[in-house]
């Protein structure tokens, strides 16, 4: 065979091979996104992770798919983690500690990555924020640590305030941790705490009765998926009693709260990735 002709042959066996595989359809990898609902509270949080895809080179629709699950209780979050899990996502994103204690407790194969973490070490969801081990990692808000420069702040804004509620959400993992580092902060400031469970939307108005009954002059939310999906009826609600309350989440303030003293949520999702 003459050397022109092998040429031309490899040339159009190398054309052949390219267009065959160029014909096999890319691998998409699934990600299985956990939230409460209304997801429409979540729409910038969703936003900001997608664009942190994006600048890694992950489009959805073209090399990635969500599987969104949005739960309108927390108890239905095992079921929901289950579904991902059958379905073998490639990687579950658990915002929060809500979300990757049930995710932790269904897979300890399929990556598992949070964005808004109170205190993971804590709980004993990572090993340390430096090397977290096992198939969990993330983002930390390390929200007991700064949960004391949050009261202090707010006894800044109001000076007066000698009893302060204290709104925490039983079924979130790493409140009662946080709660315990805001009563330390309370003991040193002085202030006499009064915490309130708040478990759905419909504990809100309760509560606040409440609160206005002991005469508290404040309060302090230990963020918390509840108060962030549901934080344009909380901001209603405090602004109708007319009491000063520190949130902590940036969110919270941006939707009529008063304060907040916390990372930007939304940046975290993007880095998340």
């Amino acid at each position: 065979m003459r050397r022109r002709e092998l040429i031309a042959l490899i040339a159009v066996g190398a054309t052949a091979w390219s267009l065959a595989h160029a014909q096999e359809p890319a691998k998409v990898a699934r990600i299985g996104l956990l939230g409460l609902a209304p997801a429409s509270a979540s729409a910038s949080r969703v936003e900001a992770l997608q664009a942190g895809l994006r600048d890694l080179g992950w489009v959805e629709g073209k090399n990635i798919l969500f599987e969104f699950r949005w739960a309108a209780r927390v108890d239905q979050l095992p079921e929901l983690v289950a579904e991902l899990v059958r379905m073998n996502v490639d990687v579950i994103f658990a915002p929060s500690s809500t979300f990757v204690e049930p995710a932790r407790k269904a897979t300890q194969s399929i990556p598992i990555v949070f964005a808004s973490h109170a205190d993971p070490v804590g709980l004993g969801h990572v090993a340390s924020l430096a090397r977290p081990g096992g198939n969990i990692t993330g983002l930390s808000m390390v929200h007991t640590e700064i949960a004391e420069k949050e009261l202090e702040i707010l006894k800044e804004t109001v000076p007066h305030a000698s009893r302060i509620g204290v709104l925490w959400n039983p079924t979130t993992p790493s409140a009662p941790r946080v709660l315990k580092a805001v009563e330390a902060a309370g003991e040193k400031l002085g202030v006499h705490l009064r915490p309130k469970p708040v478990r759905t939307v419909d504990d809100f108005e309760g509560v606040f009765t409440a609160m206005a009954q002991e005469q508290v002059d404040a309060f302090f939310d230990i963020a918390s998926p509840l108060t962030y999906s549901q934080r344009a009826r909380l901001a209603e609600i405090a602004l109708e009693h007319r009491l000063p309350g520190m949130f902590g989440l940036s969110a919270n303030a941006e939707a009529g709260g008063l304060m907040s003293y916390a990372a930007d949520i939304n940046d975290r999702n993007r880095r998340a990735p």
